[in-house]
């Protein structure tokens, strides 16, 4: 199957199980801002691009279609990335919810956190937020010897290599290779949880980073940029349908929101849902 056949189911499936006409005057699609006009026409235009036809419009609670929007961007990514697998071999898990202490590189924040729970002081010296649960995360899992040694014997016992977590026989434990956040819509409050948990990730760490990113369907370049300009903590913002998002704004002739996004393309701080697969075989 080819991408862009699974970039059509995603946006599809983001139709069909997400997007909502809200009601009143005008109307306007759930992922855009009522009060702002660029916000509402960029969205139509993206909407119109994608083939959206109106199905059930009843309230989608904004809770629910977050929700949505991860599970169905897993899928995406997930069978996206079983196309690479000659280019990025390995057993991977994709989940949604997982904290991070299930991780070999943040094993140690689950032992933080069974000591919190007996020892007041702990607790309130550490506090909770150093044990998060991205929206969705990709974790590789240990290889056995067996595998490493498919081809030719490579190793063998346990005493050299006897640290790293690749091998299956040290700890067993995943390892975090991607942490994912989504955000169906973005407000400027909303931005910054992402970096505080991309923070978090990398300050927490006991080993090699995971990739930090964030897909948005945010239509405004301007809120976008709130999260995606500047450098240090998430590694780039990926946007559910950046071609027609351009493209829209491009036809809409709102020559400062075009500005701002060639900015954010161009400082390769802004990529499309279709090179995310890509970008984690890295």
């Amino acid at each position: 199957m080819l991408l862009a056949d699974l970039r059509t189911q995603y946006h599809r499936r983001i139709c069909e199980a997400i997007v909502r006409i809200q009601p009143g005057n005008p109307t306007y699609p759930n992922f855009a801002d009522k009060t702002n006009k660029a916000s509402r026409e960029i969205a139509w235009h993206i909407l119109g691009q994608i083939g959206y036809t109106q199905t059930d419009n009843l309230h989608l609670p904004g809770q629910t279609a977050g929700g949505r929007f991860e599970e169905i961007t897993k899928e995406f990514l997930e069978n996206a990335f079983k196309h690479l697998k000659n280019i990025r071999p390995g057993e991977w898990q994709y989940k949604t919810g997982s904290p991070i202490s299930e991780f070999d590189q943040y094993d140690h924040l689950a032992r933080l956190k069974k000591l919190s729970e007996t020892n007041s002081d702990i607790a309130n010296l550490i506090g909770n937020e150093y044990i998060i649960a991205p929206d969705i995360v990709i974790a590789r899992m240990a290889v056995e010897d067996t595998e490493i040694n498919l081809h030719e014997i490579f190793i063998e016992g346990d005493s050299l290599a006897s640290f790293t977590p690749l091998r299956a026989i040290n700890s067993g434990r995943p390892m975090l290779h991607a942490s994912i956040s989504c955000k169906w819509t973005l407000r400027s409050d909303r931005s910054q949880n992402a970096r505080s948990e991309a923070l978090n990730l990398i300050r927490q760490r006991k080993g090699k980073s995971p990739h930090i990113v964030v897909v948005v369907a945010e239509p405004l370049p301007t809120r976008i940029a709130s999260l995606a300009l500047g450098t240090g903590d998430i590694d780039c913002v990926y946007h559910f349908a950046l071609h027609e998002l351009q493209k829209a704004i491009t036809e809409l002739g709102n020559e400062d929101q075009l500005d701002l996004l060639k900015t954010l393309i161009e400082g390769r701080r802004l990529r499309d849902i279709s090179d995310l697969p890509f970008d984690l075989a890295i």
